[in-house]
């Protein structure tokens, strides 16, 4: 009783106390205009709503995906929308150099870095796992190293600009799910490492947020295809949820949910996973991030 009355009670008022306020946080459209903007994944789906999005925000948009076409058509659109530039560089994120060099040469070309959206994913089918090991590797390397490798990238320029990193997601990074083994990995991935490292800068005081956007059945082509026949799920729709990520990185949320139900949102924030993650920083000797220019 003394352990609940002195330490888990303030703790659990805290943290209710955070949702109420992060909750009701106002986003403006104006929070984008001029900024720069990379999204990755653009020449589709939530993406490609993304970058129109922002575009009629007036924000500075850099898009990059495989097909040069299609983004070819999406810059088009994006100035029609208002975007103060837009740009593209395609390629694909199998190549971890070009996934690299990307961001580096986005950044030159619209003079610095205010957000990145890692948005891109491999294609996946749902179905049992048969020991495909070339998938898996394919697949983690697309949807979680190449987003490690670019964020890493685009580090200096977000930290000069105090920026935001905003990881695409899913609830199948949260929960288990079957038939989807290789990508829920990938997506676990995604959790373990950039939660970890929010809290790195969150301790060597460096003011570059992550947003880790969590995301339900989306009536993307793709996603459809996935999963017909298989999901008895009505999908929410990717306009809106383009939106919503865009929202959550603006206003430097720790992580977005975007899912079907709201029992689904309230049990996916997993608030003892909270509490212990506060509870474990006991244990750490402070100094370690005390020179955050060594630790980064």
């Amino acid at each position: 009783m003394a352990f609940m009355k002195n330490y888990l009670l303030p703790i659990l008022g805290v943290f209710l106390a955070c949702y109420y306020y992060s909750a009701n946080e106002e986003f403006r459209p104006e929070m984008l205009q001029g900024k720069k903007v990379i999204v990755t994944g653009a020449s589709k789906g939530i993406g490609k709503e993304m970058a129109y999005h922002l575009a009629k925000m007036g924000a500075h948009v850099m898009v990059t995906a495989r097909s040069e076409e299609d983004l070819k058509k999406i810059v088009s659109h994006c100035l029609e929308y208002g975007a103060a530039s837009a740009h593209y560089i395609a390629g694909t994120m199998e190549n971890m150099t070009f996934a690299e060099q990307f961001v580096v040469e986005a950044g030159k070309i619209m003079g610095g870095l205010d957000m990145l959206i890692l948005n891109h994913i491999t294609n996946t089918s749902m179905q049992l796992f048969n020991g495909d090991i070339p998938h898996v590797r394919k697949v983690m390397e697309v949807n979680y190293l190449s987003y490690v490798v670019m964020a890493m990238a685009a580090f200096p320029m977000l930290k000069k600009s105090n920026g935001s990193i905003v990881v695409v997601s899913s609830v199948a990074g949260k929960i288990a799910n079957p038939l989807i083994a290789p990508y829920s990995a990938s997506k676990f991935a995604l959790d373990g490492f950039f939660s970890s490292i929010r809290k790195e800068y969150s301790l060597a005081k460096v003011n570059v947020s992550i947003t880790l956007c969590i995301l339900g059945l989306i009536n993307t082509d793709s996603a459809m295809k996935a999963a017909a026949g298989i999901l008895n799920l009505d999908p929410s729709p990717k306009e809106d949820c383009a939106l919503e990520i865009i929202k959550g990185g603006a206003l430097r949320q720790e992580e977005v949910y975007y899912v079907q139900s709201v029992w689904s949102r309230l049990l996916l924030r997993n608030l003892g996973r909270n509490i212990l993650e506060f509870l474990n920083l006991r244990w750490y000797n402070m100094d370690k991030f005390i020179n955050k220019e060594e630790l980064l």
